[in-house]
C-alpha cells in the first residue's frame, strides 16, 4: 500500500509530433542538395581552370619566298667558251657554253696552291717554311724552257720561302715551281696530284680531273662552274686572297716579277690566275670586291676556251670578255628591301580570343638583283600566354644562294593579354 505522503500524480507521457519529424527531415534534405548542387557548381566553375592553356598560335603573314622586283641584269655572256658568274654570299648570274669538261691549262695552279695552303697555312704576312731546289729540279729547267713553258729561273740549291714559292706559281705562272711545290708536298708528283683530285671531290668539282700541278698537261680539265667553286674557297684563305692581288713580287734568282692577270687592280679585281695553251685557249679565274649599301661583296667568276693563235693574244680576248662581266655584275648587284619596318610578319592568336600581331622593327635589306629569288624564313618561339606591347619576339631572315643575307628582330603589337579566370570559366559553359 502506497504512502498518501509520497504519492505522485504522473501523467501522460508526451510524444514527439510526426509533422515536426517529417519537416526536419525535409530540411536536412534540401539543405544536402543545395550542398551538393554548390559543390557540382564549385567543381564545374573550376574544371576549366584545372585544364592548361594551350600556347598561342602563330600564323605567318609573309610568302615563303619572293622574287626581288625589276627587270633582270642582261648578262654579256662571251660568244665562245664557257663562263660561269657568282657574286659571294648572294647567288648565281648565271653561266654560259654548257658544262663539258675543258683543258684549263695554268687555272690548275689554283688548286696547287689551294692543296699547299690547306697543308701548310700562312698568316697575311707570313713567309713560312723553307724549300730547297734540287738537283733533279734544277736540272729539268732547260728542257722545260725549251718547250716554251711559264717559269722562274732556278739553281740547284736555291732556297724559296713557301710565300715565294706561291708567289712564283700565282703570279708569272711558273710551272717549275709548281712541280718543286708539289715534290716539297708530298714526296713526288704522282701523290699530289692525287691529292688533287681528292680535294676536287671533297669540294663537289664533279666535272674535274687533274693530271699535273701546272695545267701545262691538257688531260688536266675542268668547267667554269667547278672553277668558281674552288675559287670561292681558296679566297677565303688569308694568304692567298694576298698573293694573288700583288701586281708584283720579288723572288730568289729571278728577282721582279710581275702578274700576268692585268685586270688586277682594275674594277676592283683582286685576282686569281690567267691560264693558256694550244689547247685550253685564253682561261681567267677572277674575283673583284664591289662596294654595295656600305659593306663589300665579292664576285666570282671564271672565262674558259677564248680562241687565239698564242699567249698574248688569248689573254687579250679573255680580259675583253672579262671586264663586261665584271662591270655587268657590279652594276646590278644593289640593296632592295623585301620587308618594310612596322610590316606584318606573323599574327599571334590567343587560347580565348586575344590578337596581336608580330612585325618587323627594321626594314629586312638584302643585297641582290631583280629577278633573284629570296626565301623568307620566319623564326618565332612559343609565345607565352602574355606578351606585352612592344615586345622582341622571334626574328624574320632573308635567305639568298643558301646564306643568310640579312635578319631582323620582330616586335609584338598590342598586348596579348592572359585570361582572366572569369573569362575562363565563361568561355568553357
Amino acid at each position: 500500500m502506497l504512502d498518501s505522503a509520497t504519492t505522485q500524480v504522473i501523467g501522460p507521457i508526451p510524444t514527439r509530433s510526426p509533422g515536426r519529424r517529417r519537416a526536419r527531415g525535409s530540411g536536412v534534405l534540401i539543405s544536402g542538395l543545395l550542398a551538393l548542387i554548390l559543390i557540382g557548381t564549385a567543381l564545374f566553375a573550376v574544371a576549366p581552370l584545372r585544364r592548361p592553356l594551350p600556347a598561342p598560335a602563330v600564323t605567318r603573314a609573309v610568302p615563303a619566298s619572293m622574287t626581288i622586283p625589276g627587270k633582270a641584269p642582261v648578262v654579256p655572256w662571251p660568244e665562245t667558251g664557257q663562263a660561269a658568274l657568282m657574286v659571294e654570299g648572294v647567288g648565281s648570274l648565271g653561266r654560259s657554253g654548257g658544262s663539258k669538261p675543258v683543258p684549263i691549262a695554268s687555272v690548275t695552279k689554283v688548286m696547287t696552291a689551294y692543296v699547299i695552303l690547306t697543308e701548310h697555312p700562312l698568316k697575311r704576312g707570313e713567309h713560312g717554311p723553307k724549300l730547297t731546289v734540287s738537283k733533279e729540279r734544277a736540272a729539268a729547267y732547260p728542257a722545260e724552257q725549251s718547250r716554251s713553258e711559264s717559269l722562274v729561273p732556278v739553281v740547284a740549291g736555291a732556297v724559296f720561302t713557301e710565300r715565294q714559292a706561291l708567289q712564283a706559281v700565282m703570279l708569272p705562272s711558273a710551272n717549275n715551281m709548281a712541280r718543286i711545290l708539289a715534290e716539297w708536298d708530298a714526296g713526288s708528283i704522282e701523290a699530289f696530284v692525287e691529292k688533287m683530285n681528292d680535294t676536287a671531290a671533297a669540294l663537289g668539282m664533279t666535272n674535274t680531273h687533274y693530271t699535273d700541278p701546272a695545267g701545262y698537261d691538257p688531260g688536266t680539265v675542268s668547267t667554269a662552274d667547278d672553277q668558281v667553286l674552288l675559287a670561292r674557297r681558296a679566297m677565303k684563305l688569308p694568304a692567298f686572297a694576298e698573293i694573288v692581288a700583288q701586281k708584283q713580287a720579288t723572288l730568289p734568282i729571278a728577282g721582279v716579277v710581275r702578274n700576268y692577270n692585268s685586270l688586277v687592280g682594275q674594277d676592283g679585281v683582286v685576282g686569281i690566275k690567267t691560264g693558256s695553251t694550244d689547247e685550253a685557249g685564253g682561261c681567267l679565274v677572277f674575283a673583284a670586291v664591289v662596294k654595295v649599301g656600305g659593306r663589300k661583296v665579292t664576285v666570282v667568276g671564271a672565262v674558259l676556251g677564248q680562241p687565239g693563235a698564242n699567249t698574248p693574244v688569248q689573254l687579250a680576248r679573255v680580259f675583253r670578255v672579262t671586264r663586261p662581266l665584271v662591270r655587268t655584275a657590279a652594276a646590278a648587284v644593289r640593296v632592295h628591301p623585301v620587308v618594310r619596318a612596322g610590316d606584318q610578319v606573323a599574327l599571334v592568336q590567343g587560347p580565348l580570343g586575344a590578337v596581336t600581331t608580330l612585325n618587323a622593327t627594321e626594314d629586312l635589306n638584302v643585297v641582290g638583283w631583280p629577278g633573284l629569288r629570296v626565301r623568307l624564313d620566319v623564326d618565332v618561339p612559343e609565345v607565352p600566354a602574355r606578351l606585352p606591347a612592344e615586345t622582341e619576339h622571334g626574328r624574320i631572315k632573308a635567305v639568298a644562294g643558301g646564306v643568310v643575307s640579312a635578319a631582323v628582330p620582330l616586335r609584338s603589337g598590342v598586348e596579348l593579354a592572359a585570361p582572366s579566370t572569369w573569362e575562363r570559366i565563361r568561355r568553357h559553359r
